[in-house]
Parts: structure tokens; sequence; C-alpha cells
């Protein structure tokens, strides 16, 4: 008999979400899986007041945790990640350039500073308003609407090469 049945659900329902929030607060696959498994630890913790909202719940520990973690990042060496070597691969397969194009645009995330890629992704991502944004980040509505047009803005300048036939302009329109 499992104790936390309803827990077990939240995961099996909402940890891919959770963990796409995760990977695009961090820009990185290990690290936003670490992050996903201690917030749900965290959130099995505290379950009993979780559950009402656990989905807001586990997201607010998400976002702590990213804070966090880039904090510990400041105090420890820089890491340098391999770099792909994409010459070797065929560039018949269709698949290659959505993955490429994904690859693209989670990039440019990475390079925005901490609070405007949260606000970005929680806001077109998540799906939340501007008020449950600035409630989650623990800031005013309107810190929230002008980070996002800041966001944006370094996004078009970021994409701005972005296959050379889509304008920038095109890539962060968000409708």
């Amino acid at each position: 008999m499992r104790m936390f049945a309803s827990f077990d659900e939240f995961v099996e329902d909402r940890s891919t979400a959770l963990l796409r929030t995760a990977f695009l607060l961090t820009g990185d696959r290990g690290h936003a899986e670490d992050l996903l498994q201690t917030t749900l630890l965290r959130t099995l913790r505290r379950w009993a007041k979780a559950r009402t909202a656990p989905e807001a719940y586990a997201r607010r520990v998400l976002v702590n945790l990213s804070k966090d973690r880039l904090r510990a990042r400041g105090r420890r060496p820089p890491e340098t990640a391999m770099p792909p070597d994409v010459t070797g691969l065929p560039s018949v397969d269709a698949g290659y350039d959505q993955v490429a194009d994904r690859r693209v645009v989670s990039d440019a995330l990475a390079k925005l500073a901490l609070r405007q890629r949260q606000v970005v992704v929680l806001r077109f991502v998540e799906d939340l308003s501007v008020e449950q944004t600035a409630d989650l980040l623990g800031c005013s509505a309107g810190t929230v609407k002008s980070q996002t047009a800041r966001a944006l803005t370094r996004l078009r300048e970021l994409l701005a090469d972005f296959h050379g036939s889509q304008t920038a302009k095109e890539v962060t329109d968000v409708r």
C-alpha cells in the first residue's frame, strides 16, 4: 500500500513539465534533473502542506533552488562545456533542424539575466499570469512587466541571425 498515492500521481502528472521549467531555468539537462529531484524530495517532505497546491509549491521550490544554484556557482571554479561537434552530423534528418532551433533558443535564454530568464520561463513556458509570476518571484507586477520587456528585447538581439530567413521579431513574438 502506497503511503502518499496523491504525491505519486502528482509526480507522474507534472514531473515532465517541472523538468522542462528546471531546464529552461538552468540551461543544463543534468542540473535540471538534479534540481527537479531535490524539488520533489522537498515537496514530499512537506506534502501535508503542499498537497493543497502541489504544483505551485514545487514551482516555488524550483525557482528558489535555481537561485541558490547560481549563488553557489559563484563560489566554485567555472565549469567548461565540451563543444558539440555538429560538423559530423548528417543534415538530412528533418528532426535535427527542430532540435537545433530549440538549442538556439535555449542558449539565448541561458544568456539572459536570472530574473529575466525566470520571468520568460514562468510567463511563456509555464503560462502563468503576471500576478502569479510576481507572487512566485516575490516582486511586483510592474517588475514582471519591465523584466519581460527587457528579456524579449534581449532575446530579439540574441536571435537576430536565427536561420537568416526568420526575423528575431517572429521568433520572440508571443501571442
